[in-house]
Order: structure tokens, then sequence, then C-alpha cells
């Protein structure tokens, strides 16, 4: 049992105020990865607040190529406990806001309605960030210490794929050495319990090209000349079937099949199936799915999703056009034990396979799943301290369905990463209007607070 100042806590809710003006500053810098937009400004932004939170903070890079994002690292040491150390992963990159007509208000100016701050990355992922900086910054200011040493790693490329994020952990392991990471973000779902995740899906993106006719051509040349589009779609289609399931010969021959404590934490988990398709417009789910076994698809299911497909003429009007190529955006999530080069191998032996070897395929990035362990203590510091935050009994998730580093921190810090945080789960994310809700920040900085508490409180053994 922890002895957590009360005066702590009155500290974050009385800074509410605060925490809502620093994600509107965060809001107003652009930092689209995609682009390259604004990352070297926004990082020094976070920096700049990290500072002004009461920590040590520097930039980091890999090298002298400044085309890297560099990371933000803060640090804080504990004068009462410094043998823990927590580390919290974020990032300050955000998605691309386009289509900017789709948005009410404008994407970069943190417009505050009600009980809403509006904006790209309010949610994904500066709302949690501000919320963890206030954290440790009601700590500071009440206390002038911390229950363990704190470090930040905040990152610039988790919205295209991290790409340089194992070079980093590789380069600095020293640096983020910790014993427990608490992940980048956390779902609270329509009933107001906060969602603590467990694991994070792997991924694979790849991209699909077929070349046709050496120019465009006039449609009526169809007839005998080859179409790449009508070519590529035929090779989508022998991917995957109606169902969702993957047709790639050994696909699933290293899934990790679910343990006993997954099953039974899957089964008590509780998943909103009707708000879920009322959201999304849905009449079912894919394959009939429903619930136990929809959890599952979520929790550990391996998928194969088109994410974009070019060919020809897409402007208004018509064009009677036979294209010259045709390319297709695939995304596979991927799950414990599965390796991102020999999935990708196997898709490439698929197409051959198929008569669709003069396809060029070309693997852009991949990240294998992670899964921690229920029975952590990290987990346990979680849990306890999301229940007394948000006032309900947390929803224990074996794994999100979304993907970060998760595997590569968890493998080179060799420490347990738990997700949790207050992102109310339809808050937009990565769509127009994404919004943050600001009481959802307040419990969430009570929440890191009692998780800093928890996590840094000695143990007590009775002789």
């Amino acid at each position: 049992m922890t002895t957590l100042n009360p005066d702590i806590l009155r500290r974050v809710a009385d800074g509410t105020e605060r925490m809502v003006s620093d994600l509107q500053q965060l809001i107003r810098q652009p930092s689209v990865s995609a682009k390259g937009e604004g990352l070297a400004e926004c990082a020094r932004l976070v920096s700049t607040m990290l500072e002004k939170s009461g920590l040590d903070s520097e930039i980091l890079y890999l090298g002298e190529d400044i085309s890297v994002p560099p990371v933000v690292y803060g640090e804080v040491q504990s004068r009462s406990n410094p043998d823990k150390t927590l580390l919290f992963y974020n990032h300050y990159d955000v998605q691309p806001a386009e289509p900017f007509d789709l948005w009410s208000h404008p994407p970069f100016e943190g417009v505050r309605k009600g009980n809403r701050v509006f904006g790209r990355g309010a949610a994904d992922d500066k709302g949690e960030l501000v919320a963890r900086m206030h954290a440790v910054e009601a700590f500071l200011h009440t206390t002038g210490d911390v229950p363990c040493n704190i470090k930040f790693v905040i990152e610039g490329e988790e919205e295209i794929g991290s790409h340089h994020m194992g070079q980093y952990l590789d380069k600095y392991k020293s640096k983020f050495a910790c014993d427990g990471i608490i992940w980048e973000f956390g779902y609270v779902d329509a009933n107001g319990r906060p969602i603590i995740s467990l694991g994070m899906k792997g991924l694979m993106f790849v991209e699909l090209a077929v070349r046709g006719p050496a120019r465009d051509a006039h449609s009526s040349l169809a007839v005998i000349i080859p179409n790449p589009a009508w070519r590529l779609v035929e090779a989508l289609g022998t991917m995957r079937a109606p169902s969702g399931r993957i047709t790639i010969s050994g696909w699933y021959d290293e899934v990790r099949p679910f343990t006993r404590t997954d099953m039974e934490l899957l089964e008590s988990e509780e998943f909103d199936e009707s708000m879920f398709k009322e959201e999304f417009g849905l009449d079912s789910l894919l394959g009939g799915r429903s619930g136990l076994e929809a959890r599952k698809a979520l929790a550990g299911e391996p998928t194969c999703n088109i994410a974009g497909l070019t060919s020809g003429y897409a402007g208004k009007g018509a064009k009677t056009v036979l294209p010259t190529v045709a390319t297709a955006k695939l995304d596979f999530r991927l799950v414990p034990d599965m390796i991102p080069t020999r999935q990708f191998a196997r898709i490439q032996a698929h197409l051959a396979s198929r008569g669709f070897g003069d396809i060029d395929v070309a693997m852009v990035h991949g990240e294998s799943a992670a899964r921690t362990s229920p029975s952590e203590r990290l987990v346990s510091d979680v849990n306890n301290a999301a229940g007394a935050a948000f006032g309900v009994r947390p929803v224990m998730n074996v794994s999100n369905p979304a993907t970060g580093p998760m595997a590569s921190f968890a493998r080179i810090l060799n420490a347990p990463c738990v997700a949790v945080g207050g992102t109310y789960v339809y808050s937009r994310i990565h769509s127009p209007d994404e919004f943050a809700r600001i009481d959802l920040l307040e419990k969430t900085a009570d929440c890191m607070c009692r998780i800093m508490d928890n996590f840094g409180f000695p143990q007590v053994t009775s002789a």
C-alpha cells in the first residue's frame, strides 16, 4: 500500500488550466512526420516544456544526419529512491491533417469547446504527453522529489513507423536504462473505464507495383494490351479470403496461441459491439465476428489490409485511359511470434507460385509484436493506480490491435511495457476533428502520479 501525499493530487486538479494551455501550445506547433513538417521546432518546444516541469532535458541525434527526427530526452533523479527507474515513452509527431475541409475547427489551432480540445495530435499523442509532464511537475512542486527516477523518451517518427527508434535504443541504451515502461497511450472506453493494454501487434508495410505499357494508352486498346490495374487486383485477390483470413501459405505457422490467462482476460473483457458498429456505420463485423471471437481477433489475429490503391485517372469526370502502372500499399498486423522478414519472404513466394512473379514487391517497414506478462509487478501497479484515478475497475487488455516499437523497447531495455492513459476510445485519432477530453486529461495526470508512487514505493515484507 502506498502513502501518496494528497497535496500532489490537489496540485494536479488545480493545474488543469495550465495543462490545457500546454496542450494547445503543442497542437499549434505542427509536427507532421509524413511530410517532415515542424519536427525540429516541436522537439525544441517539448524539451522546453520538460524543463519547465522540472526535468533535465536534451535533444538526442543519431549522428550528423539532421533529416532523422531527433528524440527528446528528459530525466529527474529521485533522492529518496534512486535505485528504481520508470520510463515514459511518447511521441511528438502527428498524422497529416488532410482533408482540411472535413475539420470543424482548424487542425493546428487547439480550439477549446466545452470539455474538448480539438486539433491534430490532441489525443495522439500530445494530450497524453502533457498529462505525464504535469504529473511529474506535481510531485516536484509539492515534495521536491519523485518516488523513483523518471525518464522520458519522446520520438518524432512514431506515425511513420518509428524507423530509427531501434537505432536510438541501441545507441542510448545506458541512458534509457529502466525497470519499467509506461507506453505512449491508453484508451478509456465509452463507460469511462481505463483500458490497460499488455501488448501491441507488430506491423509489416509492403508496396506492390505492376508495370504495363510504356505509357498510358487509349482504353479501346484494352482488348490487346494487359491492364496493370486488373493484374494487381487479381494478385491481391489471392492473398486474403472474404472472411479476413490470410491465404498465403505458412502465414500462421508461428502464431503464438493464447495462454489460459490470456483467455481468462479475453473472456472477462467487455466490448461494446453495438456502439462500435454505430460509431463506424457498420451493420456487421468482418466475417460475422461477434463477442469473444471479435475480442480474440482484435488482440491476437493477423491482418492483411489494403491501405491504398493507385492507378489511372481519379479526377473529376471521365477519362478513358489504360494506365501504365498500378500500385498498392498493404499493411499486415503481426502477432507474437511472427517475424516480419520471414512473412515478407512468404509474400514473395506466394506471388511467384500464383504466377505473379513479375510484380514488384518491397517491404517498407517491419516491426515485431510484443506482449507483457500479467504477472509483472508493473501491471499490478498500473491496475491499482488506474482504478483509483478513474474510480472504476480497469479493463485488462491482452494486446492492443495497433502497432508501435514496443518489442524493441522490451528487448533492448529488458523491461516490461504497459499501455495506460486517458484517450477516449472514440476521440477520432488519425481523423478530422480529433479531440482530447479535458476531464480525462486530469484523470490521466492523477493516474500517472499514482503509478509513480506505486512503482517507487518500497516493498514492505513481514518478518
